[in-house]
């Protein structure tokens, strides 16, 4: 059975709203696919492992990623040669993100890590500067992400599918409107309508 991976972003888990959304989407429409959706460490090669870990014994299709998760699932993407969704994702998440470091409480858990330097360090390694193929992501992205500039993302994705809308947050709002498309884009069923894309 084919799977989606989803990643969820820092801090997040997945019980955030995309990740619920994506799910009930999936076994409401295509049952045939499995929803795989591993709660990640803040510490990013652990988080790394854990991804890795649970696409084994599963045929991934494709990954969607939220924020970080974005970041991880592009080098994942290039990694195992598949689609990626990714929604306003983390570009360099390394520089100027001081607020990262220091003790970082789990939005839905209250768990609390502490950051470290050498953790940014390790993201860095997961960067990948040059993407093989473009074609492969589909990026979605709205203007009024109030943690990241989204046109980081505008300009590392070019020559990607991208949808670009004004305005919304940096949890896309109205993401669950995507749904259709993300799934003809990651199973290869058909082009996402790009209507909105800028």
């Amino acid at each position: 059975m084919s799977a989606f991976l989803y990643l969820h972003g820092f801090n997040s888990s997945p019980g955030s709203g995309k990740a619920r959304q994506t799910e009930a989407w999936l076994a409401a429409t295509h049952p045939d696919v499995d929803f795989i959706c591993p709660f990640l460490s803040p510490f990013p090669e652990v988080a790394m492992a854990q991804a890795e870990a649970a696409m084994a014994g599963h045929q991934v299709v494709g990954i969607l990623g939220s924020s970080m998760g974005g970041f991880f699932a592009t080098f994942l993407a290039e990694r195992y040669d598949c689609r990626a969704v990714l929604i306003n994702p983390a570009v360099r998440p390394w520089e100027g993100r001081d607020h990262l470091l220091g003790d970082q409480a789990n939005y839905h858990t209250g768990e609390v890590h502490r950051i470290e330097p050498c953790h940014l360090d390790q993201l860095r390694a997961y960067d990948v500067p040059v993407l093989s193929q473009a074609g492969r992501f589909l990026v979605l992205v709205q203007t009024g992400d109030e943690v990241l500039d989204y046109h980081q993302a505008v300009t590392k994705y070019a020559g990607a599918q991208m949808i670009v809308e004004d305005g919304g947050d940096h949890g896309f709002q109205g993401y669950e409107r995507y749904l259709p498309d993300i799934y003809r884009f990651l199973t290869g069923a058909g082009h996402p309508a790009l209507s909105n894309s800028g």
